[in-house]
C-alpha cells in the first residue's frame, strides 16, 4: 500500500489518484457506486478526500481488483463489515488481509497444500 505521505486534512483528486494508482474518472465513478464514499467539495466544486476516504478507496480497489468482487458484491461486503461490531484484534486481522503486500507466499502455501492432497 502506498503511503499517504505528509498527513493532511484533505487530499485533492489528483493526489488521491496517485496514491491509489487509479484514474480520476474511476474515483468519480466509484463515488456513484459506493454510498459510503463521499468526499467533501470545496466552494469551487473540487473534491476534497479525507484519509478515511482514501483508505476506503484502497479497500474497494483491493476487493474489486485482487479479490475479484463485482461492484455489487464489494458494496454488500463493505455494508456488512460496517454493520458488524468487531473486536480490535479482528479489525487488525481484516486490515492485514485487505492490505497484504505480497500474496505470493500465501499462494505458494496453498499450492503446496493442494499438491499434498493430490499425492
Amino acid at each position: 500500500m502506498k503511503s499517504l505521505g505528509i498527513k493532511k486534512l484533505y487530499y485533492s483528486i489528483s493526489e488521491v489518484s496517485k496514491i491509489t494508482d487509479l484514474e480520476q474518472y474511476v474515483l468519480r465513478y466509484w463515488e456513484s457506486e459506493f454510498p459510503s464514499l463521499s468526499p467533501k467539495k470545496s466552494g469551487t466544486g473540487h473534491r476534497l478526500y479525507r484519509r478515511k476516504d482514501v483508505e476506503l478507496l484502497l479497500r474497494i480497489k483491493h476487493l474489486l481488483y485482487e479479490k475479484r468482487f463485482t461492484i455489487e458484491g464489494a458494496r454488500q461486503w463493505l455494508h456488512t463489515e460496517t454493520r458488524k461490531p468487531q473486536a480490535p484484534r479482528q479489525t487488525k486481522r481484516v486490515q492485514q488481509e485487505l492490505f497484504v503486500d505480497d500474496p505470493i507466499p500465501g499462494i505458494r502455501r496453498e499450492l503446496a497444500e493442494i499438491l499434498e492432497i493430490l499425492k
